[in-house]
């Protein structure tokens, strides 16, 4: 399985990758993306699942490392409801880096319609 992650520059620019689906983040990528304290992220984490909006089995997932442990990862409906919950400044920065992609998104579509009958325009 081929995983994307968030990641914010020391800068405070916040990278999100286009494919949504294989993102998946460990715990401490998202300590150092928050840039809050383990126990914090695990309240959060537990508060989110409380509430009911998540589901364990909808957003974790645990991938075995070469040496027979376990990361457990999280997907992008987490890691969006984690920014949400966590009160820091890098989950701010998170927050508005995900409102951008999401509200400010600029698609191009390209329409070509052809009035012409076949004879050139004597405009």
């Amino acid at each position: 399985m081929k995983r994307t992650t968030i990641t914010m520059d020391e800068c405070g620019r916040v990278a999100v990758p286009s494919d949504a689906a294989n993102v998946w983040i460990s715990e401490m990528e998202l300590v150092r993306l928050f840039d809050v304290i383990a126990l914090t992220l695990r309240a959060a984490i537990r508060a989110v699942y409380k509430s009911g909006v998540l589901k364990p089995y909808e957003v974790e997932r645990r991938i075995k490392q070469t040496d027979c442990y376990y990361l457990e990862t999280y997907a992008l409906p987490m890691v969006v409801a984690l920014a949400f919950r966590i009160n820091a400044s890098n989950a701010a920065r998170v927050r508005n880096a995900l409102l951008e992609r999401l509200c400010l998104r600029k698609e191009r579509q390209v329409l070509w319609v052809s009035l012409s009958d076949g004879q050139p325009c004597k405009c």
